[in-house]
């Protein structure tokens, strides 16, 4: 019998090495993840997903000059930003990240847009990357509507400007200071055309910061440009260019929405199911005021802020039983560790003493947790 033909030895050795080595780099190349590649966008409002939850919008809407945005793993650079505009006018583009609807895109599981008087907080995380050589803001956006839309533009317009760079500012003019998450703001506001803008602005340029876009929000409906029953549409951050942009980045990006608040649901007792009893001893130049906080409503508050405007020449000196800042102009009085609940059908009392210039008057006005109360 003859014997099966055989590769001859100098071919067997050297060909079965290599398809081990095609084998094991096929396993290789199996068991190593392969790292997204980046995505540039230049088209005038073209987007892309990141993080596989936000859309990265170029959204060049006030210029004809080329820009282009370049995806990140957690956010996004301004890779080309060419052109200026009048720094006394609007910017020329608007690139930033978002969760929620802008225009009929909705980022990929938001569950956006909500009732504002369902969300119990809305908790977000932004780390910017600056540059030197252009004029520009680092912003929130963050949109109201009295209607669930996710097209077109919305009622009110929250900003949040954590840097400013050249002699730019916001739409209309200062009209105060606030505390607001902990820090010092200036306060602006005006109209664009059809919606309300209300600014907050930093002393001083913020990096990075972790808040609650809520803490905003309770601002505008406080201030009457919002109503708890509107909707939150979408919290965007980004950056305003008026001149150049080569170079600004969002290194990461976090935005999330708790739901389940509302009539009945946890820290909110819906509609106007809160009054407030404003009681005040007044003197020459002086004043004290004790204020009761009485829950009307079917569920605990839990966390209670109460938000009022002190009339002009007013300022606190001294709180009990509360946190209250700022000291004048729109404040906050919040719940300490013994009394931030207040059950069905109960209350809270707390008082402070105050300053005065001319004649002295009460809050027009007040607000629990973001819903306007009755006065008792």
């Amino acid at each position: 019998m003859r014997p099966s033909p055989r590769l001859p030895r100098f071919l067997r050795g050297p060909l079965g090495a290599f398809v081990t080595a095609l084998a094991t780099l096929a396993a290789l190349f199996a068991a190593t993840p392969q790292a997204q590649a980046d995505t540039t966008v230049c088209e005038q409002f073209g987007s892309a997903v990141v993080q596989g939850r936000y859309v990265v919008q170029n959204n060049r809407w006030g210029s004809n000059e080329p820009q282009c945005v370049t995806t990140t793993s957690s956010g996004f650079r301004v890779s080309r930003a060419d052109g200026s505009v009048p720094t006394n006018g609007a910017p020329k583009s608007y690139p930033s990240v978002f969760n929620g609807c802008h225009y009929t895109n909705c980022s990929p599981g938001t569950n956006l847009p909500a009732q504002l008087s369902r969300i119990s907080s809305a908790p977000s995380s932004i780390s910017y990357g600056y540059v030197g050589d252009a004029v520009y803001n680092a912003s929130y956006d963050i949109w109201l509507d009295p209607t669930p839309r996710t097209d077109g533009v919305n009622r009110t317009e929250i900003m949040i400007w954590l840097n400013k760079v050249g002699p730019i500012q916001p739409i209309g003019s200062q009209v105060g200071t606030a505390t607001v998450g902990g820090r010092s703001w200036q306060v602006w506001q005006g109209g664009n055309g059809s919606n309300d803008v209300l600014s907050f602005v930093a002393p001083s340029a913020i990096g990075s910061w972790s808040f609650d876009v809520m803490d905003f929000v309770r601002q505008a409906v406080s201030r009457g440009m919002a109503q708890n029953n509107w909707y939150l549409t979408s919290v965007q951050a980004g950056f305003e260019p008026w001149q150049n942009g080569t170079g600004l980045s969002v290194n990461s990006f976090s935005s999330t929405v708790e739901t389940g608040g509302g009539p009945g649901g946890p820290g909110n007792p819906g509609g106007a199911a809160c009054a407030v009893s404003y009681a005040t001893n007044v003197w020459q130049g002086g004043f004290t005021a004790n204020v009761t906080v009485s829950n009307t409503g079917t569920s605990p508050v839990d966390g209670w802020r109460l938000a009022f405007t002190l009339p002009s020449g007013q300022q606190i000196t001294s709180a009990w039983s509360a946190s209250v800042s700022p000291s004048s102009g729109s404040v906050t009085a919040s719940g300490l560790a013994h009394n931030a609940s207040i059950s069905p059908g109960g209350s809270q009392t707390f008082g402070f003493q105050g300053t005065y210039s001319g004649s002295f008057a009460s809050p027009g006005a007040f607000s629990l947790n973001g819903t306007a109360c009755t006065r008792a």
